[in-house]
C-alpha cells in the first residue's frame, strides 16, 4: 500500500510538471504572438508630430505669402472688374483663368500664415526691396473710368507690371526661403505668370 501510494505521487508529480511545461511554452507563443502583431500596428500609425511642417519656415517663407496675398487679392480685384467694360474675349477668357488659379493659391498661403502664426500684410511691401507691380488706388479708380478698348490697353499694362512684380517675389522666395511647398508655389507662380505675361504683350502688339 505504502509502495503504491508512493508511486502514485510520482505519477502525479509527472503529469503536473509536464502540465507546466507546456503552459510555459504556451504562454511564451501567445506572448511572442501578441509582440508581433501589435509593433507592426504601432509601426503603421507612427507619424510626423503635428506642426513639423510648419516648423520648416524662416522669414523669407513668412514674407513671400504674406505679400502674395494681398497682391493676389488685388489681381482678382482687377479681372472682376472686366465685366461690362470689355467685349474682348480673349481677355474675358484670361481674367477668368488668372482668377481661378490665384483663388485657391491665396486660401493655401494663408492656411500657411495661420500655421507659422502671420498674417497676410503683415509686412510693409517696400521691405521686400523691390517693386512688387500692387497698383495705386489712383491707377485702379483710373482704370475704372474706361471702357473698350482703352480700358483694355489699361487693364493688359497694370496686369503685366503686377504680373511681373508677383514673379519677382516668386524668385526672392526660390533664392532665400526655406519651405519646400512655399517654394514649389513660387515656382509654379513664375511659370504661369510668365506665360500670362507673353500672353498679354501678344494681345497689346495685336
Amino acid at each position: 500500500m505504502r509502495n503504491l501510494t508512493t508511486k502514485s505521487v510520482i505519477s502525479i508529480a509527472g503529469v503536473l510538471g509536464a502540465a507546466v511545461v507546456l503552459a510555459a511554452c504556451g504562454s511564451g507563443t501567445d506572448s511572442s504572438d501578441h509582440s508581433a502583431m501589435t509593433h507592426p500596428t504601432a509601426t503603421a500609425t507612427a507619424s510626423p508630430a503635428p506642426g513639423a511642417s510648419a516648423a520648416a519656415h524662416n522669414e523669407a517663407d513668412v514674407m513671400f505669402a504674406s505679400m502674395m496675398v494681398p497682391h493676389h487679392q488685388q489681381a482678382i480685384d482687377m479681372t472682376a472688374m472686366v465685366n461690362g467694360r470689355t467685349q474682348n474675349a480673349e481677355l474675358i477668357e484670361l481674367a477668368r483663368k488668372i482668377d481661378a488659379a490665384q483663388g485657391p493659391e491665396i486660401e493655401q498661403m494663408s492656411a500657411w500664415l495661420k500655421q507659422w502664426n502671420a498674417q497676410p500684410g503683415a509686412m510693409d511691401h517696400s521691405s521686400m526691396g523691390h517693386g512688387d507691380g500692387m497698383m495705386t488706388p489712383e491707377q485702379i479708380d483710373s482704370l475704372h473710368q474706361l471702357t473698350g478698348p482703352a480700358f483694355d490697353k489699361a487693364w493688359l499694362e497694370m496686369m503685366i507690371e503686377h504680373h511681373q512684380g508677383a514673379v519677382d517675389m516668386a524668385r526672392t522666395e526660390l533664392a532665400q526661403g526655406q519651405n519646400p511647398d512655399a517654394k514649389k508655389l513660387a515656382q509654379s507662380i513664375i511659370d504661369g505668370q510668365e506665360a500670362e505675361i507673353g500672353q498679354m504683350k501678344q494681345m497689346l502688339a495685336g
